[in-house]
């Protein structure tokens, strides 16, 4: 056995977590990936209608909201981060029409639509940079543009700087038309606009206006930290960036991780252009009224960089500052503690009245199940809905889907493709873009053609919505109780006393005061643990059981002795005190 160390928090209500009052707080979001959620139309790609068409499962699982991954015109060299019309529907998801369809809908049945607003960049099909390109005077400081450095030993024309793409090599490209070169921090295709020219800064809250005029309830902002770079020295030039010289983790020179950007991200005029967002989503609902609009950032970021997205103590940010520490900072491997500790550094680190956050998977990076085992799927959805605050979870989680292996002859995500065939998949998000399973039928219930984008997966027909929503015991059966659980007072309203016991172990409470005293039990280890839980919380004589893992001895409403808990391998439990 294990050597027990045990680490205690108490967080209390007032951190973060009082007066839980408006549609968002403490809310339940859904992130839908619109090409691979549900196609209407028999082309084999998600679209709009596909989407008003399962507002109402997503409703009756009981999210609050949804944000969509982008929808706007695209050539789809990057599946809708690269725009090249930020005021129209890409064609293959449907017309403006569809889109007013779908907002109505989801006013209808009672949820909130949030759009993916990318603000870094647009594609080179964009009006805006062809006309850049032309060196129209309103255009052409719309993107960053340079004239390079000559070599001085061979005479020939190179790049500003050594800065790299997220995708692998030179984020430069050279155009001929314009006889420079332009910055591009992801596709070639995907050219980076001058967030030091305000007539852009004014162009892209006309965009935000003119969506939020549409209905929508808010944004999830990308690549946040991308949105400036270092201005140019006295010389007109772009300082190198330094190198990580990591020869284990990122031997490379092609790849990202080989300089530390410190010239191209995280500058401080990023956080300054968060808060004029905010602003404009206040403004916006002072002036037309209704309910509160939402934005939420994605950042791959410092810690501390990240809890300054919240707001500088005077001006308000994002009201939530997506938390990737499930996803950066603890895997498979990591020990109860490891999780403790992050969640309540997090907790700890809030400004006052705002909101905590937890996101475990999203269409970046690879699914909950495939990253943490498929054994502790149910474990990780408990995890999520019970902690204070905010949950986010992209599609498919809550069945448990996992990561589809995709060959390199149908790969088609930039970054795997700008590798080869040995070390493409590691680079690849297609494994977790894979089509929602809704049934049995054929290609899932996703589409009637007989292709799809990506590849189904393969266990489909055992592992879909319909089957799990039939089935008195499913992970999504789970998930759906761990959502009405969470709308109770001691969930939204109450404390977190949090410990881990050992290396496997975490022990939790959430309690209001004068309300149900419930207590969560997670087994991240592969051995059974028996518990008293009443040395750590006062559960009394009797608990029953309101959910728990499918792999566990016990079902919903057991009544057992909490003096004696036999904590299942790769389960999580949640119990309450029994009056």
């Amino acid at each position: 056995m294990r050597t027990q160390s045990v680490v205690v928090f108490l967080v209390l209500a007032a951190v973060g977590l009082a007066r839980a009052t408006e549609w968002w707080e403490s809310g339940n979001y859904y992130q839908i990936y619109p090409r691979s959620f549900r196609d209407s139309d028999g082309d084999g790609i998600g679209d709009l209608n596909g989407v008003t068409e399962k507002l109402q499962y997503l409703k009756d699982i009981g999210f609050t909201g949804t944000w969509l991954s982008p929808i706007f015109k695209s050539p789809m060299v990057d599946f809708g981060y690269d725009i090249s019309d930020f005021y129209q529907i890409h064609p293959e998801y449907g017309t403006m029409e569809d889109f007013e369809n779908l907002i109505a809908k989801a006013k209808e049945v009672g949820i909130k639509i949030i759009l993916d607003f990318v603000p870094n960049h647009s594609s080179d099909e964009n009006e805006w940079f062809k006309k850049s390109v032309d060196s129209d005077p309103h255009y052409k400081d719309y993107y960053i543009w340079h004239d390079g450095k000559i070599n001085e030993e061979t005479g020939e024309r190179e790049p500003p700087s050594n800065w790299g793409s997220e995708f692998r090599y030179s984020a430069w490209e050279w155009n001929d038309v314009r006889q420079q070169y332009y910055l591009h921090q992801f596709a070639v295709q995907q050219p980076d606009l001058n967030y030091r020219n305000p007539v852009v800064v004014e162009e892209m809250k006309n965009i935000i206006r003119f969506w939020l005029a549409k209905g929508v309830s808010g944004f999830r902002i990308d690549a946040v930290p991308y949105l400036f770079e270092v201005d140019l020295d006295r010389y007109n030039q772009y300082p190198d960036e330094p190198l990580t010289n990591d020869s284990v983790a990122c031997p490379d020179p092609d790849d990202h991780c080989y300089t530390q950007h410190i010239y191209t991200q995280n500058l401080p005029e990023t956080l300054d252009m968060i808060y004029q967002w905010r602003e404009l989503v206040d403004t916006f609902q002072v002036e037309h009224g209704g309910d509160k609009r939402l934005l939420l950032t994605e950042a791959y970021t410092s810690f501390e960089t990240m809890i300054q997205y919240y707001g500088d103590g005077e001006r308000n940010g994002s009201h939530i500052p997506f938390n990737f520490d499930f996803l950066s900072s603890v895997n498979n491997a990591s020990t109860a503690g490891t999780y403790v500790t992050h969640i309540q550094k997090w907790m700890d680190a809030m400004p006052e009245g705002v909101y905590a956050n937890w996101v475990l998977g999203n269409h970046d990076n690879k699914r909950v199940a495939s990253r943490f085992g498929v054994q502790r799927t149910d474990l990780m959805n408990i995890l999520l809905q019970t902690l204070p605050g905010h949950a986010v979870t992209y599609n498919g989680e809550e069945l448990g889907m996992t990561d589809v292996w995709i060959s390199w002859e149908d790969t088609v995500d930039p970054p795997a493709c700008n590798s080869d065939p040995e070390h493409y998949y590691d680079r690849s998000r297609d494994p977790a873009r894979t089509p929602y399973q809704w049934d049995a039928s054929s290609k899932a219930g996703f589409t009637s053609a007989d292709h799809t984008w990506l590849p189904v997966s393969d266990d489909y027909k055992t592992k879909n919505a319909l089957q799990q929503l039939r089935a008195p015991r499913s992970h999504l059966q789970i998930f759906k109780k761990l959502v009405r659980v969470r709308k109770e007072p001691s969930f939204r309203h109450g404390d977190l006393n949090i410990q881990a016991l050992d290396d496997d172990i975490i022990i939790y409470s959430r309690q209001k005061s004068d309300s149900d005293l419930y207590v969560i039990v997670l087994n991240l280890g592969g051995t059974a643990k028996t518990i008293d839980i009443t040395k750590h919380y006062q559960l009394g004589s009797q608990a029953e059981i309101i959910t728990t893992s499918l792999n566990s001895q016990h079902i919903d409403g057991d009544v057992i002795n909490p003096a004696a808990f036999v904590a299942n391998p790769y389960v999580g439990t949640v119990l309450v005190a029994v009056k």
